[in-house]
């Protein structure tokens, strides 16, 4: 295995930075690494195009490569897994490993008679069929890692002159960063490829374009607490089906439901999730929000904005190779606060996004009532907006967005 961290080598275009090659650090590959040094097997799963065959094959360079989306090496995997396994080495990356169920209880007893750790590494981004594979065979021989779109830190970190803004509205798949393809083009075939590979066999073939409406009312939704009743009306399906394909929706990374916060505060407090999308890009494709003016002039501007930093805010325990423990805080009296971060118990912290560039003292308002509540002091309180510059209000720190996604 190489030593250094792993790298996504991308060229840099137009306003995003010379013709250049440049190498763009992904957070996540320390925790990768150790999962390796911990586990016989190691799983890279994550959304379509996240990156996930570049950083196993560049991570673990001295392996064995086999991509099973070659139809004869997915042949050979299918007729005769034991000896697909058996004559390779020990050392071996099997992309798309989803598409030869077999392998996995293969890989069970071989890494079982080696007993040795970082055997294998297995990535696919059929990420449901992993899961139950993995479930299955491979219990308590597995380290999980979950690859998300690359981060505005480590865009920024690269060298990237990027606003957030312009981060929100082109989100973070790293496509978009390696080539000059319009973002609108690319999120169109994102979209069909995701249903045309991930979703058709998962769902009735007659009911494709509706799951791509029913896609786009997720975003719709973005924000807001989740109605999966109204969703299911508006789609014209059943709620069964509409709870059967938001799983599909988190399954494979798209989006994920944000938990409220839960305790006996003596206060009525909401039990329905908000929903979120993995990349704000995307998000930004399914709203028909294309362009800065448009963003400027969206009624979702603070829904997207939200999304990001929260979404930021995931990407950032999850590359550290920490759970994220995010929720967010609404009350019988209306009280909200977008975000707590209850990942280190150490030191909780509350968050709120705001689009607007202007401050105001309504805005802390909730954070020092919430915080009074939970016992979280004004230093542990946050404002995330549009700002120039970072300012402290009554101890409580108000961030221009950039700074906060890269502190």
């Amino acid at each position: 295995m190489t030593s250094q961290l792993w790298s996504y080598m991308l060229p840099d275009y137009g306003k995003y930075g010379s013709i250049e090659l440049q190498m763009i650090p992904r957070a996540i590959s320390k925790f990768t690494a150790d999962n390796a040094s911990w586990f016989p097997v190691v799983s890279v799963t994550g959304p379509r195009q996240s990156g996930k065959s570049t950083l196993v094959q560049n991570l673990f360079g001295d392996y064995d490569y086999e991509n099973l989306e070659l139809p004869g090496v997915r042949q050979i995997a299918r007729q005769d897994p034991v000896g697909f396994i058996s004559e390779r080495p020990h050392k071996l990356i099997v992309d798309e490993a989803q598409l030869a169920p077999d392998l996995f209880s293969v890989i069970q007893v071989e890494s079982d008679r080696s007993g040795e750790s970082g055997q294998y590494v297995l990535s696919g981004s059929q990420n449901f069929l992993m899961r139950k594979q993995i479930t299955q065979s491979l219990a308590g021989r597995v380290g999980m890692v979950k690859l998300l779109p690359l981060s505005y830190e480590e865009l920024v970190g690269s060298g990237r002159a990027l606003s957030a803004d312009e981060f929100a509205l082109r989100g973070g798949y790293p496509r978009l960063y390696a080539s000059d393809i319009p973002t609108g083009i690319f999120f169109r075939n994102y979209v069909e490829t995701y249903i045309e590979r991930d979703v058709t066999g998962l769902i009735d073939a007659g009911n494709l374009q509706t799951f791509k409406t029913f896609l786009t009312l997720c975003a719709q939704s973005v924000g807001s607490l989740l109605n999966v009743t109204r969703l299911a009306a508006d789609a014209g399906v059943s709620t069964k089906t509409a709870r059967s394909w938001l799983s599909i929706l988190e399954a494979s990374y798209i989006v994920f439901r944000l938990a409220p916060y839960q305790a006996n505060l003596r206060k009525q407090l909401t039990k329905t999730p908000k929903l979120y999308f993995f990349d704000t890009g995307l998000l930004c494709h399914l709203l028909g929000v294309s362009g800065d003016v448009q963003l400027r002039d969206s009624q979702y501007r603070g829904a997207v904005f939200e999304n990001m930093v929260i979404v930021e805010a995931y990407k950032r325990r999850n590359n550290a190779g920490c759970e994220p423990q995010l929720r967010f805080y609404r009350d019988d009296s209306k009280i909200e606060v977008d975000l707590v971060d209850l990942t280190d118990p150490r030191s909780p912290e509350l968050v709120e996004a705001k689009s607007s560039r202007t401050y105001n003292s309504s805005f802390t308002r909730h954070l020092s009532a919430v915080g009074k509540l939970l016992g979280i002091p004004p230093e542990s309180q946050h404002v995330v907006m549009r700002a120039d510059a970072k300012r402290a209000v009554s101890g409580v720190s108000v961030w221009p967005a950039e700074e906060w996604l890269c502190r």
